[in-house]
Parts: C-alpha cells; sequence; structure tokens
C-alpha cells in the first residue's frame, strides 16, 4: 500500500478527482496537432516515430502532468545529438489529450492511424480512455504512468513500475483488486520510531476513500492512526492541525491537492503542530517546494518524499547528472526539476534500450520490443530505477520483498537522498484495493 507503486493509483485518482472540481473550467480537447517536436537528426535512414502523450491542459492546470513528458523529450533529443538509435533519428510526436476521455481517444487516433507511431512513451493521461484501443493495436506502451488501472489491466501496457497482475484486458489487478504494500510505513516505523501517524483528507469521497487506505495501511504497521477530516469547500486547516497537536503525532501523511498540502503546512506551524515526518508523493517530489511551502519553513524542512526511483536531485550518481545535463540542455524552458521528469527520462531509455537491442539482433519489430520488456531480467534504466518486471501471476502475492527511494528536503540542499534505495528494502504484507 505504498503511495509510489500500486496503491499509488488511488492516491493519482483521487487527487485528479479532488484538483477536477476545483478546476474553474472544465476539460477540453487537444488544442494542437500532434506535431513532433524538432530534434537534431543525423541524416540516412527513416526515423523511428514514437508517441508521448500528456495531459498538458488538464483541468488540473500547470505543469501536473508534463513532467514525464519533458523527461522524455530531453532523453530523445540527447540521444539524436548523440546520432540517433543506430544512426536512426527517434521522432518524438507530442499530444496534449487535454485530460479528457474524449481528447485521450482522440489522441490514440492520431498516434497510431495518423502519425503511425511505432510505440508510446511515458504516457501521462489523467482519463487513459484510449488505452484499450491502443492494446488491441499491439502499440507497446513503455514507461507510462499509472494513473488510473490501465497498466494493471491490459496487455501490451508496461507502466513505468512494472506489475505483476494478468493483464488480460478484463479487469485491472486479479479479479477487480489491486495490491500494494505496507514499505512506507514500515521504514518510518523502523528509521523513525514513528508511532501515531495522521491521515488528513478532504470531505470528498476520492480523497477520503484513499485516506481509509492509507488508515488500513499504518494500522497494519501497529501505527496508532489520528484522522483529519477539512470541508473541501471551506477548509478549517488550523483546527486540523490544532488536533494534531493535541495528539502528539509523529507522522503526517494526506490525501491533498497541492493547494491543500501548503495550507496544511502553514496551519501545522502557526499552532506548533509540525510533525517529524511529513510525507510527500513522488508527484510533488520537485524543485518547487521551496515556492510552495515559503511560508512554512519548518513544516518545508520536515518533508519526506518516496518512491520507485532514484533521487533526481542527486548529481553524486552518474545516470542523474546525465539527466540533469540534458534538461538543462534540451528543454531550456523547463526551470522546474522534478521525479516525474527523471522516470520519463527512464521511460525513453528503456524503450531505446529495447529498440536497440532488437536492431543489433534482427530487424526492429512490435514483438521484438516486448520480449525485451517482459523479459526475466528486471530493468533499472542504469540505475535510475528500483528493478522493474513484468509477470504475469495467477493469484496475487500475499507479501512482496519491496525497496524504497527516500529523499527529505532540506533548505540550501534541496531534495537529500537518505540511504542506499537498492538496499532500503523489507518484506512486507500486499492488502488488496478496489481500483
Amino acid at each position: 500500500m505504498r503511495p509510489s507503486r500500486a496503491a499509488d493509483l488511488v492516491l493519482r485518482a483521487a487527487l485528479a478527482a479532488v484538483l477536477t472540481l476545483s478546476a474553474a473550467c472544465g476539460s477540453r480537447l487537444p488544442d494542437r496537432d500532434a506535431a513532433p517536436r524538432p530534434t537534431a537528426a543525423p541524416p540516412g535512414a527513416p526515423p523511428i516515430r514514437v508517441g508521448v502523450i500528456a495531459s498538458a491542459t488538464s483541468p488540473v492546470g500547470g505543469d501536473a502532468f508534463t513532467g514525464p513528458r519533458d523527461g522524455a523529450l530531453a532523453y530523445f533529443a540527447a540521444l539524436n545529438a548523440r546520432g540517433g538509435l543506430d544512426g536512426r533519428r527517434v521522432e518524438a510526436v507530442t499530444c496534449d489529450d487535454g485530460g479528457s476521455g474524449v481528447g485521450n481517444h482522440t489522441c490514440v487516433t492520431r498516434l497510431l492511424d495518423e502519425r503511425k507511431v511505432f510505440a508510446l512513451v511515458a504516457t501521462t493521461a489523467l482519463d487513459y480512455a484510449g488505452a484499450a484501443r491502443v492494446s488491441a493495436a499491439g502499440v507497446p506502451d513503455i514507461g507510462g504512468q499509472p494513473i488510473g488501472p490501465a497498466y494493471d489491466t491490459h496487455p501490451h501496457l508496461y507502466g513505468i513500475y512494472g506489475s505483476s497482475a494478468p493483464r488480460t484486458g478484463d479487469r485491472p489487478g486479479w479479479d477487480g483488486v489491486l495490491y500494494g504494500g505496507t514499505e512506507v510505513y514500515r521504514y518510518f516505523k523502523r528509521a523513525h520510531g514513528a508511532r501515531t501517524a495522521a491521515v488528513v483528507s478532504y470531505n470528498q469521497p476520492a480523497s477520503a476513500a484513499y485516506a481509509r487506505l492509507l488508515t488500513r495501511g499504518l494500522r497494519a504497521e501497529g501505527y496508532r492512526v489520528v484522522p483529519g477530516q477539512v470541508d473541501f469547500a471551506l477548509p478549517n486547516f488550523r483546527a486540523v492541525a490544532a488536533d494534531l497537536r493535541a495528539q502528539r503525532v509523529d507522522l503526517v501523511l494526506d490525501a491533498l491537492d497541492r493547494h491543500g498540502n501548503a495550507r496544511l503546512c502553514e496551519a501545522m506551524e502557526a499552532v506548533g503542530a509540525v510533525p517529524a515526518v511529513k510525507v510527500t508523493n513522488v508527484q510533488n517530489w520537485t524543485s518547487e517546494v521551496a515556492e510552495d511551502h515559503r511560508r512554512s519553513p519548518r513544516c518545508r524542512n520536515a518533508l519526506w518524499a518516496t518512491g520507485s526511483s532514484r533521487n533526481h536531485d542527486d548529481p553524486s550518481h552518474p545516470a542523474v547528472r546525465e539527466f540533469r545535463t540534458a534538461m538543462a540542455t534540451h528543454m531550456r524552458g523547463t526551470g522546474t526539476r522534478s521525479q516525474w521528469q527523471l522516470e520519463g527520462w527512464a521511460a525513453a531509455m528503456w524503450f531505446t534500450d529495447a529498440a536497440r537491442s532488437c536492431l543489433r539482433s534482427g530487424a526492429l519489430t512490435r514483438a521484438c520490443v516486448e520480449r525485451f520488456l517482459t523479459r526475466p531480467e528486471p530493468y533499472t534504466a542504469r540505475g535510475l530505477l528500483l528493478p522493474v518486471r513484468f509477470e504475469r501471476l495467477a493469484s496475487p502475492p500475499r507479501t512482496r520483498r519491496t525497496c524504497l527511494s527516500v529523499a527529505r528536503w532540506r533548505d540550501g540542499r534541496g531534495w537529500v537522498t537518505q540511504g542506499d534505495m537498492d538496499r532500503t528494502c523489507a518484506t512486507v504484507p500486499q492488502l488488496g484495493y478496489p481500483p
């Protein structure tokens, strides 16, 4: 039930629902054609065309869903600058689906039927309504973000965190139930002695549902759980913060949007209730923390993030340095750095490694690429990802040994890696939940 793998589906769906309700306007169809981004290209063989779908102009607004796209585009630009994929340029064709199911179907039609893409890479769709069509066409979708259950439902779709579900195209997971572990809660209990956790949510169905999931996982790890709920329309964060202070909470988790997180931090700081650990999720693992939490410096420095990929803000690792250099070189208009950008970069690398293995062994075909994706050896993207596997288990595992990437925000230093993600591991129970 960790927020960074399977159970994160519920968090992302919940936050998407919350943010959609709070948006001033509804979703719309894509307002631009699926045009390829210009990249340096060597002459010679025809390019390999891939599609990148992102809900760039979704009701959530801003850059909420553009990180993986930007990371993938930076990777392909750097690859083409080095001569391409064995002498062939990779042409990345982007499409903004506007965050709607109709828009997503439009993007899928454009990319598959009109642009004739070989594969999709780093898909980040608020409503992946076209997933079944992508699967039916046999187009590999590589390294997508599992905002909904599509990557645990359909064949030919390969999410960035892997999957053990049967993926027959019928129901998600195992008979409509997904499973996630409790490693995040185990980590903070072991590493920081946390025993009392607060779960703060809105009185809105999706947010409340995710809060119940968090509560269940925390209790499975022996925590005393303090619930906190604020009114969605007129939230009183200060009242919740006062209760957290009275309850002597060690750990705070939430099912709030980005704005709600910032206001909760401000309220906790105002009443002297900043916990030892305020856990955020991979979507908020960005360089914008200082700005988002500018009014709450103590809470800002209590922020911890967990995930399944190496800290994007840790240049001591050579693969992270390469990512950061390419972003600075090829995505100069994007000042933010984020974990989702790094995962988009890893998704593009994954496609490239698969395609290169096929070109060097004979011919580039979709079947060959999928054999690479489903091989027994896990994929790590040069150490950027925790080992990713795709398997089809008939029954869900009861326990699983799972590792965790952890970072803490420190003013003046940014996100500071906590321990070795390949060794921060535990065997934890796998608990079922509906998608």
